[in-house]
Parts: structure tokens; C-alpha cells; sequence
């Protein structure tokens, strides 16, 4: 309890609600929300780290692995930036094929989100509803790639698999039959007044807060910021193909839904449109082994928002830094202000709606000297030592215990 009868509510990092080890503390005052933090940290797997010790094709395969939702959005990020150190152009029949992965992608991960909105706020059926619709992308993307998660398509130079005149002719099939469950989802968001009450209004965030936040994606675009990474810097085919950027000034939950659903129309267009307009040609080009020194920033516009890859090459086999910001990273500070003055009930579903990947977010913590003001480096063997430490302040001391095991085993 705190001063005014306010309560802090720890929410994670462990808890039932939440897919991914992220802890939020959660301050009420009866039931509204006074204040909100969220902490960082709990699943860090230092992939970033890891690419520095392998070489850019390994890389790739690493790097696909940031996220299961976005691999081939963060693969594409990757792979743009070693390509444009190397100087290489792709050939134009596999920057189609990238395009038509990433609104696959794209339609996946907007329908996943669709079927988790509703179950976070006891709408079952709609989430029942759009994950079977969701199996017929991913299905698709097994037929396209091999693999219906961590697609594999990408390789530095271009991509690994061709389409087929078949298999043309099933995306445009599965297109029409997701193309009319969707525009029944859309009418179900705009008239089902249940619906409109319990997402209208809720998760604020101003479209002055929205940029000074800097939040991306369908979180920012629900806000009236009309800017996508497709449209504002084109790359793969995006500058040959026609679209709308998706953006309302609803400013909440609801908004952020409106926005989705629009970029799945958006998305089934361009998708047409890949089928129509691929050309023939190569899949792939011949890139060196060895970078030549350079550093570029990525850019792309995944399903949650722009996704930055920076790299930098120091001549040989292996990159010399790779950095990873995800648009969970970018978004996730808008969280704190979407919550205020809200009901803890309201909590799953506003932080729902910007479509939270925590595992491609989590970044270690360094620790900083309070006397030399400097930053150092942190071993597992430290972080271990300062918890055993801790915790014999705090009275929990195995010393004793260790001791006596030590000596029921000698014996």
C-alpha cells in the first residue's frame, strides 16, 4: 500500500496472461491506473552478439530467428544491409518473390493479432474464426518456402526458391477466400456494438504523443501518422506496385484494429499485383564471401512497424557489429501512457494492440559504476555471484546446506 490508498500490482515476469517474461507494475487506485512501468530484460538471447561470431550466411538463419512472426521480415532487413555493403543488385524476379513472403507475412501476422484482440477481451469465436483463416497463409507459405514458420527464403544475393505457374495460381486462389473473411471481419469491427464499447475510447494515445513517443506501424498510423517504410523508402518492389498507407485519427485500440484490417485489404491488392507483374529472370546473384568494410542502416516495414537493421562490415567473413530495433522496441514505450487513467481490465487489451513481440525486444542490462561512472562489460559468473549475495542479504543463505550435501555425497 502506498500514500492515497494506492496499490502496486506486479503483472510478470512470469504470469499465465503473457506468452513472453515481461513484468509490468501496475499502480491503482481502486480499480484506474495512476501509474505504469515496464521492465525489460527477461529474455535476452544475444543474437546480436552471436552473428558477430558467425559469418553472414549463418547470419541469416540467425538472424530469421529474432521473431517467428517476422522472420522474413527481419531476414530482408538483414540481408538488404549486407547487400548494399557489397555493392550487389538483385535480380528483379526475387525482389518480387521477397514482396510476395512479406504481405504473406504481413496478412499471418494481422490475422494472428486479429484472433488475440479478441480473445483478450472474451471475443473466443472471432479468435477461432481468424486462426483458421490464419492456417490457409500458412499453409501457403509451406507450399512457397518449405517451412511455415522461419520461412527460409532469403539468401544474401537474392532468394532460394522460385514460384511455380501452380503455385501462382493457389496464392491467388487462397487470396479471393481470405479476401471474403476478412471484409466480414471489417463489418463485424464497424457495426457489432459490443465490440465498439469495449474498444473505443480505450488505450489512448494522442497523435502529438505518437510522435514524440515514436511509435511505428499501425500504432502510430491509428494515431493520424500516415508513414510506412513501403511507401516513404521504397525497397524489394514496393516502388513498382500500387498502395494506400492505412492511417485514422481514432487515436485508440480501436483504430489500431481499423488500420489492420485496411492493410489486410491493402495487402491482398499487392499481393495480385506481385502475381501479375513478377517478371522472369534469376532468383539469385553471386555475392562474395568476404564484405568489403562499410556500415549500412536496414530499413523495413514490418507487420508491427519499421524494423532497423544496422551493420557494419570490417572486410572479412563475419560483421563486425550487427544492432537489431524491432518495433516492439519503439512501441512499447507508448504503453505506459495508453494505460493512464484506465481500469486494470483494460491492461491486457491495450497492450495487446500494439502487437507486443517481447523476444525480439529484450536487451541485457548493463550495470554502470556508481564511483567510476563507467560502464563494463557483465559475465554470466558476476550476475550469478551479485544474486547469491543479494540473496544472503535478504536472509536466504545455501552455504550451510551446500556444506552438508557436500558431505552426505563424500561419504
Amino acid at each position: 500500500m502506498h500514500k492515497y490508498g494506492d496499490v502496486i500490482v506486479p503483472i510478470g515476469p512470469q504470469h499465465p496472461a503473457l506468452k513472453e517474461p515481461e513484468s509490468f507494475l501496475i499502480t491503482l487506485r481502486g480499480e484506474k491506473i495512476t501509474a505504469s512501468s515496464v521492465r525489460l530484460g527477461y529474455n535476452h538471447r544475444g543474437i546480436e552478439k552471436a552473428c558477430e561470431e558467425r559469418t553472414y550466411t549463418q547470419g541469416v538463419y540467425l538472424i530469421e530467428r529474432v521473431c517467428g512472426i517476422c522472420s522474413h521480415s527481419h531476414s530482408t532487413a538483414f540481408v538488404q544491409a549486407v547487400e548494399e555493403i557489397a555493392g550487389v543488385e538483385i535480380p528483379a524476379r526475387a525482389k518480387y518473390i521477397r514482396t510476395l513472403i512479406a504481405e504473406l507475412e504481413r496478412i499471418h501476422s494481422h490475422l494472428l493479432w486479429l484472433g488475440v484482440a479478441g480473445h483478450e477481451i472474451g471475443f473466443d469465436t472471432l479468435l477461432m474464426y481468424t486462426w483458421r483463416d490464419r492456417e490457409v497463409v500458412m499453409d501457403l507459405l509451406a507450399k512457397l518456402t518449405g517451412n511455415r514458420v522461419n520461412y527460409g527464403i532469403n539468401t544474401i544475393g537474392g532468394v532460394r526458391r522460385d514460384v511455380s505457374v501452380k503455385q501462382k495460381e493457389e496464392v491467388l486462389k487462397a487470396i479471393d477466400t481470405l479476401e471474403k473473411q476478412t471484409k466480414y471481419y471489417i463489418d463485424l469491427a464497424t457495426k457489432e456494438t459490443t465490440l465498439l464499447k469495449r474498444l473505443q475510447g480505450v488505450g489512448v494515445l494522442s497523435h502529438e504523443d505518437a510522435i514524440s513517443l515514436g511509435a511505428v506501424g499501425p500504432t502510430g498510423r491509428a494515431s493520424g501518422i500516415a508513414r510506412d517504410t513501403r511507401k516513404d523508402d521504397p525497397y524489394a518492389a514496393y516502388g513498382e506496385l500500387d498502395f494506400k498507407v492505412i492511417s485514422v485519427d481514432n487515436c485508440d485500440v480501436y483504430g489500431r484494429t481499423l488500420v489492420r484490417l485496411g492493410e489486410l485489404i491493402e495487402s491482398f491488392s499487392l499481393v495480385r499485383q506481385v502475381i501479375a507483374k513478377i517478371p522472369d529472370g534469376p532468383i539469385t546473384v553471386r555475392v562474395p564471401r568476404k564484405i568489403p568494410a562499410g556500415e549500412v542502416l536496414s530499413r523495413y516495414e514490418a507487420p508491427r512497424g519499421e524494423d532497423v537493421h544496422y551493420v557494419r562490415s570490417n572486410g572479412t567473413e563475419k560483421p563486425d557489429r550487427v544492432k537489431v530495433r524491432a518495433p516492439t522496441l519503439a512501441n512499447v514505450q507508448s504503453v505506459s501512457k495508453m494505460l493512464e487513467d484506465r481500469y486494470l481490465a483494460d491492461m491486457p487489451i491495450v497492450i495487446a494492440a500494439i502487437d507486443p513481440c517481447f523476444s525480439c525486444t529484450d536487451r541485457l542490462i548493463a550495470l554502470r559504476d556508481t564511483q567510476t561512472k563507467k560502464s563494463n562489460t557483465v559475465i554470466w559468473e558476476t550476475i550469478r555471484l551479485k544474486g547469491i549475495e543479494w540473496y544472503k542479504q535478504q536472509g536466504v543463505d545455501f552455504t550451510a546446506l551446500n556444506k552438508k550435501l557436500s558431505k552426505k555425497l563424500h561419504l
